[in-house]
């Protein structure tokens, strides 16, 4: 079975199981008080969710990040990211025009034409030293922006740490890739292999830029799950413009 193919499949076996706890709610008041102030009502679910993503992570994703990182040059596997982050410009730039960035979406914009011409197809990463740095951008925080709370924290089967908003902002930003769109004139089975495809290649590829990151949290963590809930909330504070002075800012999440 080819690789994407199984990915969706893992992640159909995901959701059912993630819902094994939905009656289940924390019964003391200390960790009641404990996921209210973390905005985490729903952590039974979660802890759930989170148990088999890390599951499926060590008995399938991880092992296949190793051997990609193992099988592959570093040289490649830059040339691989690069692309991926080239094919993403467009989703940004429209959250960048939605949340009414036009400086920002200037600089997208400025960024997909040099990287897609000059360096072939964003096969390298030539904006960065026109001094046209990646902005930021998704649907999530365009809602942000437009007045949205964020809802609770959420674990998504195998997309990990979320809320309620970025979760609807997820399936917004796929919505609004034109590379499916653009697929989709080849019939439904070419638009579905590009969304696998794509959906594979950019999971591999950010598990291998945190695979050492990952594993050091992991071990120096007493409750791993709570950790990377602060990690992801703190990351995402940063990424929206949320600040909080007592928080240490974990700048490697992704």
């Amino acid at each position: 079975m080819k690789l994407r193919r199984l990915l969706v499949l893992l992640a159909l076996i995901a959701l059912p199981l993630s819902l094994v706890s939905c009656a289940s709610v924390p019964k003391s008041p200390e960790a009641q008080a404990e996921a209210q102030s973390a905005n985490d009502p729903l952590e039974s679910i979660n802890r759930v969710t989170f148990d088999v993503n890390d599951f499926l992570d060590r008995l399938l994703i991880r092992p296949l990040t190793e051997l990609y990182r193992f099988t592959i040059p570093d040289y490649l596997r830059e040339r691989i990211a690069n692309i991926i982050s080239n094919m993403k410009e467009p989703v940004i730039f429209a959250n960048n025009m939605l949340q009414g960035e036009t400086t920002r979406a200037g600089i997208t914009t400025e960024r997909f034409l040099v990287n897609t011409f000059v360096g072939v197809g964003g096969v390298f990463e030539v904006a960065n030293g026109w001094d046209l740095p990646q902005q930021t951008g998704d649907f999530g925080q365009t809602l942000h922006t437009w007045g949205f709370d964020s809802g609770p924290y959420l674990v998504l089967p195998l997309f990990g740490p979320s809320n309620i908003r970025d979760a609807i902002g997820l399936g917004a930003d796929t919505a609004m890739s034109p590379w499916q769109w653009i697929a989709a004139r080849g019939g439904r089975t070419v638009k579905n292999e590009e969304v696998y495809s794509e959906f594979a290649a950019d999971g591999l590829t950010k598990r291998e830029e945190t695979l050492d990151d990952y594993d050091a949290l992991r071990t120096g963590s007493l409750d791993f799950y709570a950790e990377m809930r602060s990690v992801y909330q703190q990351y995402r504070d940063k990424q929206l413009g949320i600040t909080n002075p007592n928080a240490p800012v974990f700048d490697d999440y992704e």
